[in-house]
């Protein structure tokens, strides 16, 4: 078992829809499994162009919907000492994938740095759409998506760092 906290970051583009619905869905699901006091988790951006923002209204109001809050989340941009920081990296899409990577030229971090789909019991293209441009049920299914994932990723880390028996 880990000496500190595990780190944990989701990343999209703007960091106002994907990524702050996981950190949200996921710190819930973290707090209600008993492992607040193992996992700090965290979402950015890789682009910067929301930085200081909430939420986009749309992504709010449907995980309200369903029980998740993210009125206390604001948009941050990625930066190159994330990746030295977080232990776990997931990404939304192959662009964030691409971009992230690009913040470490000399390959030390790409371990850390994984499709967040990779754990999704019905990965599809491994992409999780970006539903900015679309309408509501693009952000139902984004919602989906991450709940899944979210659940699948939680009982990995359960199981790599033996949490698997506790709280």
């Amino acid at each position: 078992m880990p000496d500190r906290p595990v780190r944990v970051l989701f990343v999209c583009l703007g960091n106002i829809c994907r990524s702050p619905l996981a950190e949200g869905l996921f710190q819930q699901k973290v707090t209600e499994a008993g492992l607040a006091d193992r996992l700090i988790v965290d979402s950015a951006g890789t682009g910067g162009w929301h930085v200081g923002a909430p939420p986009d209204r749309r992504m709010s109001a449907t995980a309200a919907e369903r029980g998740t809050d993210l009125s206390a989340l604001k948009a941050r941009q990625l930066e190159r000492a994330d990746l030295d920081e977080y232990d776990h990296v997931f990404v939304m899409d192959k662009s964030n994938l691409h971009d992230t990577l690009a913040l470490d030229p000399d390959g030390d971090h790409g371990t850390r740095v994984r499709l967040f789909r990779e754990f999704d019991p019905e990965p599809g293209d491994f992409q999780v759409p970006d539903p900015y441009y679309g309408g509501p049920e693009g952000f139902d299914r984004v919602y989906d998506i991450v709940d899944r994932t979210t659940d699948a990723i939680l009982d990995r880390l359960r199981s790599v760092y033996g949490w698997d028996d506790e709280g």
